[in-house]
């Protein structure tokens, strides 16, 4: 336990009102989760407004409230911490709170549009190869050795990250892995983590709808480089035209991986299919269980890593040919006559050109290409035209379906993606709302060797439609359809 003069002496520019001896017991934003002994974050969010639920939170306990703006009538029971920024705030008394686990850990932090979750989770798998008790922040969980924790975002917020660093802390964890999203980036939920060292991905079109502008993605994405330590590592994809933008204002370590030119950690594709690829690593070659021109990117970016965190090349080399891939990341499935079913969670219009590029150069091109693909609701308009334009222009035939809706009409969505193809790809072109429906239609017409790709949900277990998750899982829907049309 500690007392509020305790979480708050190394932030700056507060206003105290009240008692700060007072004994912390739980930090939250949430007024729901409020308990006695609580600090409450009142923070101005996208949707609601926490500073709208202050009296509800003292009369459940909390004994501290931090917020941007003062109530109008103060309890005097109550310590009120007026700061300018709550978010950033909660970030740095979450870390206080915990004793400040990411110090005590080598916490690696991924960012970038696409690849984040790969890199992440086969770091995590590489590490516990090695031996070592390793923690996972990601997309599709959050893991401490081999307990796995439900994740709800692609990065918790900054009090949910610590409580979890802290557990890796007493589980004897030496590294973590963790996804750092835009999101997070810009609201401050990274705030206060001591990282070892930061990885670039790619940075694609995504996320405007939160961001507003591409010039805004960009700088949210390099804010991780720009405020990490300088006892850090920062690499970067040289390959990206914005991979050294990432690095301009660092005080970390600068490092570079690549595939086209020269950089510190070096790939090349040798030869690859359906089962995984051949590459030359820094002059060692390797068969890898994970297949296409972005794992490959994936894969040095995780040999750089690994290399920067202390491993030997030849001994990383040796691990991560043995490392699965990730779950809904180009899983593979075949029926038993012989046609081919791709999972893949590509949900972004670089993403899905990649997958798509992958499967055309490994086909014999005698086989057709059906992609299902849809786009979700509440979320980047201006991709949907663009991604319906990309799977058209490089399958045989598409079926546009539903993501995850959300709040929006399926039919809507589709109206809008279908808006980006080219007419003379029109006969290739059908849609059908019902994702399982959709994903029947292309199992049905499908021939021996044909490669179905069904895109953009991947790991997911579940539809969200009208604020109601659904169970709905794409592999497991193509394994039924395999086992009852073929």
């Amino acid at each position: 336990m500690k007392t509020l003069q305790q979480l708050i002496q190394a932030i700056p520019n507060v206003q105290v009102i009240g008692n700060t001896g007072v004994i912390i017991q739980h930090l939250t934003y949430d007024s729901r989760q409020v308990v006695v002994g609580s600090v409450f974050f009142a923070i101005a969010g996208t949707q609601v407004d926490g500073h709208k639920y202050i009296n509800d939170v003292i009369e459940k306990g909390a004994v501290a409230i931090v917020c941007e703006n003062l109530p109008a009538i103060i309890n005097d029971a109550i310590t009120y911490i007026k700061i300018n920024n709550t978010s950033e705030v909660m970030g740095l008394m979450a870390c206080a709170f915990y004793n400040h686990p990411s110090e005590k850990i080598k916490l690696t932090a991924i960012t970038g549009t696409n690849g984040k979750t790969t890199v992440a989770t086969l770091l995590f798998k590489l590490f516990r190869s090695f031996g070592h008790h390793v923690g996972l922040l990601s997309t599709v969980q959050n893991q401490i050795n081999e307990t796995i924790i439900p994740s709800t975002h692609t990065t918790p917020d900054s009090i949910r990250i610590n409580e979890l660093l802290a557990h890796m802390v007493e589980q004897g964890c030496e590294y973590a892995f963790m996804e750092a999203s835009s999101h997070a980036i810009d609201q401050n939920r990274i705030k206060g983590l001591h990282f070892a060292g930061t990885v670039f991905t790619n940075i694609t079109h995504d996320h405007l709808d939160y961001h507003g502008t591409f010039a805004n993605y960009i700088n949210a994405k390099k804010k991780l480089f720009d405020d990490v330590n300088d006892d850090a590592f920062a690499l970067t994809n040289k390959d990206d035209k914005n991979g050294l933008v990432m690095l301009q204002n660092t005080q970390a370590t600068r490092y570079t991986y690549s595939l086209k030119s020269m950089a510190d950690f070096k790939a090349k594709i040798i030869e690859s299919d359906f089962t995984g690829m051949l590459l030359n690593i820094d002059e060692q070659e390797a068969w890898f269980r994970l297949v296409g021109n972005f794992n490959a990117y994936n894969l040095i970016a995780v040999y750089g890593t690994a290399f920067l965190l202390g491993k030997e090349k030849l001994e990383i080399i040796k691990h991560l040919s043995n490392v699965e891939a990730v779950k809904g990341r180009f899983e593979y499935v075949r029926s038993n006559d012989g046609v081919i079913a791709i999972i893949d969670y590509a949900h972004t219009p670089d993403a899905l050109k990649n997958i798509l590029d992958t499967i055309n150069e490994i086909r014999s091109q005698n086989e057709q290409l059906i992609t299902v693909v849809g786009c979700g609701g509440n979320r980047d308009t201006t991709k949907r035209p663009i991604m319906a334009d990309i799977s058209s222009e490089f399958s045989n035939k598409v079926i546009f379906t539903s993501d995850n809706p959300r709040d929006e009409n399926p039919e809507t969505i589709l109206d809008e993606m279908q808006k980006g193809v080219k007419p003379l790809h029109y006969k290739k072109t059908l849609r059908i709302a019902d994702r399982k429906e959709a994903i029947k239609a292309a199992v049905a017409s499908a021939n021996k060797g044909d490669i179905i790709l069904i895109a953009g949900k991947g790991h997911e277990d579940y539809q969200e439609i009208k604020g109601v998750k659904h169970h709905f899982d794409d592999k497991e829907t193509v394994l039924e359809l395999f086992e009852l049309m073929r």
